[in-house]
This record gives structure tokens, sequence and C-alpha cells, in this order.
């Protein structure tokens, strides 16, 4: 199954603790109690991110010269670009500083011990498969380029979900860069952040 999701019917909305705001993409389950959510946050000042108790996030520079990321505990991070990107504990406190005028960038947002998620920054260049797998769903948004499913094209910006059957797959076709956001149903607990970035996907000319 392929659902269509263009960047014109992203809804706009204030963030969580009305300091900014964001465009979401898609959240599953639909409702305030979901599982995960993707979005494209506008980021106009310095100030607070909004917590997120019990989730794991991250977050992907798309436009903009980029910011400091300062958690109360101390850390610093430095967000820049091209595609800078970073994963956090939901629940960590921070507030950003912005280096050069405002941002935008990606985000996913995921419930700890629900659901595995992994974020993943990839060229197409020709054609690209996707395998079924239980519980599993992709969020595709589309950095540069076009790209072509079988329910329609996409251009920068817009995304799609794909629920693949198991035993079946998916092709798409195009050129550019993609994020890919792989989205399975875990009944196991995930407390620290995953390092390897895998997925049941294949590319090619």
């Amino acid at each position: 199954m392929i659902e269509l999701l263009p960047a014109t019917l992203h809804r706009r909305e204030r963030w969580k603790n009305g300091g900014g705001w964001t465009r979401e993409i898609l959240r599953s389950p639909a409702g305030d109690d979901w599982d995960w959510r993707v979005s494209v946050a506008e980021v106009g000042g310095d100030g607070p991110f909004s917590l997120f108790p019990g989730c794991e996030r991250e977050i992907v520079l798309l436009a903009g010269q980029g910011m400091h990321l300062d958690f109360a505990d101390g850390e610093t991070h430095h967000l820049g670009p091209p595609h800078g990107r970073f994963r956090f504990a939901g629940e960590r406190p921070l507030s950003v500083r912005l280096i050069e005028g405002p941002t935008v960038d990606f985000n996913l947002i995921w419930k700890r011990g629900a659901v595995d998620a992994q974020l993943l920054h990839r060229p197409i260049v020709g054609s690209m498969l996707f395998f079924g797998e239980p519980e599993l769903v992709w969020v595709l948004y589309v950095l540069a380029g076009q790209v072509r499913t079988p329910a329609g094209g996409l251009e920068r910006g817009d995304a799609a979900r794909l629920a693949v059957p198991p035993g079946e797959r998916l092709v798409i076709e195009g050129g550019g860069e993609l994020l890919l956001a792989r989205l399975q149903r875990s009944s196991r607990v995930q407390t620290t952040p995953s390092s390897t970035l895998t997925g049941n996907f294949t590319s090619g000319s």
C-alpha cells in the first residue's frame, strides 16, 4: 500500500510547547496517543524544544545555517549543513541557539519500547526495492529530485507512506536524495540509540 503525502497537505500547527511551528506529515495511530510521528519543524528563534517523555527522536537539518543544541546536562551538539542530524532522548531538556537565521528540520519521534525506528539518508539513482515484513512501515521524504511510485510522483518536500505485505515487494524509481524512516512495531524495550542503519530494501541503477 502506498499513501502519497504531498507537501501541500502537511498540516501546520504549533509546537507542543508553543515555541514554534511544525508541519505534520504523518502520525500513527491517529490521535494524541501516537506511537510515532513524522514532521518538519520551523525554528524561527532561540529557545527550548518541546519535551517528549518516553520517546526517542532524531532531527535532520533541511534548510538554514544550523543550530547549537544545548542540553540541560551540559552537552552541546552542533547541527550544521548539509543535512546535519542528531538522535536523543525526548525527555532531555534542551534549548536551541540558531547560528544564522531560521532553520527547517525534519523530525522523527517514536515511543521507546513500542517501535523500532531507523532513519536513513540515501540517494536514489534508478530503482529502489522495498521488501515486505510484518508490522513494517516506511515513510519516505524527498530531500531533492523526483521519485516515481506506482501511486504517483513525488517532488522535493513531498512524502509517502509505504506498507508492503510480507512476501511482496515494491519498486520506486527516480533520481535524487531521500530520507527513509523505517518503523516496525516491537515487543522489546529499546533504551539506547542504535548505531546501525539497515533496512530491507535495495537500490540500483
